[in-house]
């Protein structure tokens, strides 16, 4: 008979915790970041070059004016979208379809006592800056089962059962579902073996979960594959006999055993009715045959210039696992935002969240930061009421404001203001439909199952969880 193990690992959360506590790693001190960043830039040669799509390597449009694909039918395409819903006119619009199953995976390891995880200083095309911090591993099917006849994926041994590991997390996640169809990615983060000797590429990095946050306040630095990996970890911090009111509410909000406004199964009713109760129908036709929408060598995009356009583009990156190719890229017009706003309700700081339903969405519905536009022409249109309360920057209400690139391998320069945002009682005591109240402890644990926190409110759950 085999020994029965703990069903959930109650010392990870103070093993975390003093992770965040640390601020200095057995690699580098915080500020030695930028100078190793720097570095890891200068010694690679990166470039992106808007290219017509006539220039495409590898890339056709089927029969001429249909779906935008690549030649070894692998990879992803790019197809059109009609979306459908009862008393609103259909919209259309093109949309990317990735079928396969991507591993965003961050490989953990204690050293002297302080867990630390694998970062990966990586080039997207799309990124506004030539370096991020990705996961250990971030790779689509095509990729790590080498269909671009590429070098292999670094540490994807771990990842795959080949190496010992112990789990900490590992769920299906969505993408951006106004612009993936159907897209998910397996998050994962996997603790190695005391005793594992973990090679260290030049290209990574091992930070304390202290300099991580840290780097989280800043713009530009953890990519959005690295964030809704985060995302998944239990909340640690801040104390919960810290001085400040603010910290004192997001720690009992961090607490499973805090009171909620709502109980755990009345927020998953309350979510399981809209998703029952969802009208919205997506399907997918011709990327030639969208209304509004017109095509020439330089990109696809709408009759009136907004929202977005779909762009090609020739990359070289000699850190990558191919040193150079070309592809379509999704071009948002402006820069978008993702905003929660947060209330204090009896000493319990709860964010205000809201059922999405967008158009890439496997199950309809899924909840979304109170305010959220991928664009600056979606901020034009947006009809949400708590638009008006989310501050400019410098506000003494908000408590997280950042940039963050979305993600970099499909989208180019695709950057939103993601901010937190306390808010009073006036603006809030009455929420419109589809708008609910939930602490971060609750949406902790609905981040253990799939498909049903997006991934915008991922990345500001990760920032949440930063704070402290």
């Amino acid at each position: 008979m085999e020994n029965l193990k703990p069903r959930e690992d109650l010392v990870l959360p103070s093993r975390l915790a003093a992770s965040a506590q640390r601020t200095a790693g057995v690699q580098m001190r915080m500020d030695e970041f930028d100078a190793w960043l720097a570095e890891r830039a200068s010694a690679h040669d990166f470039t992106v070059d808007r290219i017509p799509f006539s220039g495409l390597r590898g890339w056709k449009f089927e029969n001429d004016i249909g779906n935008l694909v690549h030649e070894s039918g692998r990879f992803f395409s790019v197809e059109g979208l009609c979306l459908r819903a009862p008393g609103f006119p259909e919209r259309f619009q093109p949309i990317i379809n990735q079928p396969e199953v991507g591993v965003l995976g961050i490989l953990v390891k204690e050293f002297d006592g302080v867990l630390h995880f694998l970062m990966q200083a990586k080039m997207e095309p799309g990124n506004p800056v030539p370096l991020m911090l990705s996961p250990t591993v971030q790779a689509t099917r095509s990729n790590y089962t080498q269909v671009h006849r590429g070098a292999k994926v670094k540490y994807l041994e771990y990842f795959t059962g080949r190496r010992p590991t112990r789990v900490i997390a590992d769920v299906l996640q969505s993408e951006h579902g106004d612009w993936f169809y159907r897209k998910r990615n397996r998050n994962m983060l996997v603790e190695a073996a005391a005793d594992e000797v973990v090679p260290l590429d030049d290209d990574f990095c091992w930070l304390t979960l202290g300099q991580i946050n840290t780097l989280l306040a800043r713009d530009n630095v953890i990519n959005m594959d690295s964030r809704t990996v985060l995302a998944c970890l239990p909340p640690v911090g801040p104390e919960a006999g810290a001085a400040d009111r603010f910290s004192r509410s997001l720690a009992a909000s961090r607490d499973p055993g805090a009171g909620a406004v709502s109980t755990t199964a009345e927020l998953l009713s309350w979510f399981t009715g809209l998703r029952t109760d969802c009208t919205l129908e997506a399907g997918r036709l011709p990327l030639g045959a969208l209304p509004g929408w017109h095509r020439d060598d330089k990109e696809i995009s709408r009759d009136d210039g907004r929202l977005f356009r779909v762009v090609a583009a020739d990359i070289r990156a000699g850190s990558r696992e191919v040193s150079s190719w070309s592809q379509p890229l999704v071009e948002p017009v402006g820069r978008g935002l993702s905003a929660f706003l947060v209330r204090e309700f009896d000493g319990v700081l709860h964010v205000l969240v809201r059922a999405a339903a967008e158009g890439g969405f496997r199950d309809g519905v899924e909840l979304a930061p109170t305010v959220q536009c991928m664009s600056a022409g979606e901020l034009e249109e947006e009809t949400s009421p708590f638009l008006a309360h989310i501050p400019d920057a410098g506000s003494p209400r908000i408590r997280y404001d950042a940039l963050h690139a979305e993600e970099g391998g499909r989208f180019l320069n695709a950057v939103s203001r993601y901010v937190v945002a306390e808010t009073d009682a006036a603006a809030t005591d009455a929420l419109p439909p589809g708008h609910a109240w939930a602490t971060v402890s609750q949406l902790t644990a609905l981040l253990r199952h799939s498909q049903y926190v997006n991934v915008q409110a991922r990345t500001l759950v990760a920032c949440l969880n930063s704070l402290g």
